[in-house]
């Protein structure tokens, strides 16, 4: 489908168009290799590595692969809605299947130190919370594109925004309690320590993208925003690409690899220190009655 009769100026403030100018071929380009490369690499380590719990950030990596292929489409006809749809509405949901991998990662965090009795959401329902609240926003923000209104898409944002927030809350929750109940953290910071920091660094990419999407969309189809290419592709071609680079460096996968031998020590002192809490408790409870 396309504009076949009336198509208004670019500059026409009163006039809802497809794009405000006319999409770049090469930036298009530069990002379809990139998301190339690093998706198959993904792809590669999730074969192989078996870590099937990881396959929504392919499949984010692969909309936003789609999505960029739609903008280069669509420089050589920027009225041809098909394109323009494609891109749009892959390139607003990746973000939200990256983030339901770090719900995911959170939760295989804790159950690597044996941890999840020290997060303010039970582990077994981690992800289902968070992840429920990725499927709110997403059809909030589909709703946009069945003509329900540009401020539908917003509160879909939004509300990206908020659940997103509550779950970094509950990741630094999780560590700062976890950390000063095990007084041996100091042995080697284990593992875990470093895929808590890559979650937070790549949920803050996510969160910067998302803010950056909700401002473009208040500002309306003739803002600033959506009238400077090159502020999508950086701050959300190139923040979404780091994240992807991101846990490709700190894959997820390295949580389901055998321990050292010094985390394994470390793991049976928390498991001995639980079974010490517990028949302490519980013996104090006999002595009472």
């Amino acid at each position: 489908m396309a504009f076949e009769t009336y198509k208004p100026s670019l500059d026409d403030p009163n006039a809802w168009v497809p794009y405000r100018y006319y999409p770049s071929i090469p930036a298009a380009a530069i990002f379809i290799a990139l998301y190339s490369i690093v998706t198959i690499a993904h792809i590669v380590i999730i074969v192989t590595r078996r870590t099937w719990s990881f396959t929504p950030f392919i499949i984010g990596g692969l909309f936003e692969l789609v999505g960029y292929i739609g903008r280069a489409i669509s420089a050589g006809d920027i009225w041809a809605l098909g394109p323009y749809i494609v891109q749009s509405i892959l390139l607003l949901v990746a973000p939200a299947l990256f983030a339901a991998s770090i719900y995911i990662i959170l939760g295989q965090i804790m159950v690597f130190v044996n941890g999840g009795e020290f997060s303010l959401v039970p582990r077994r329902w981690l992800t289902k919370v968070f992840v429920a609240g990725d499927v709110i926003s997403f059809l909030l923000q589909m709703a946009d594109f069945l003509n329900l209104g540009e401020k539908i898409i917003i509160a879909g944002l939004f509300a990206q925004i908020v659940f997103f927030g509550f779950f970094i809350v509950v990741a630094i929750t999780f560590e700062v309690r976890f950390t000063r109940h095990q007084a041996a953290l100091s042995l080697k910071l284990a593992k875990w320590k470093k895929h808590m920091y890559t979650l937070y660094v790549g949920s803050l990419l996510i969160m910067v993208r998302s803010i950056f999407r909700v401002v473009e969309y208040l500002m309306g189809n003739n803002g600033f925003l959506l009238r400077h290419e090159y502020l999508l592709y950086i701050f959300d071609a190139t923040l979404m690409f780091l994240v992807m680079v991101l846990f490709l460096w700190v894959h997820p996968g390295q949580l389901r690899t055998s321990p050292s031998p010094e985390e394994a020590t470390y793991t049976l002192d928390i498991d001995a220190n639980n079974a010490l809490k517990q028949k302490g408790s519980s013996h104090h409870r006999s002595h009472r009655v």
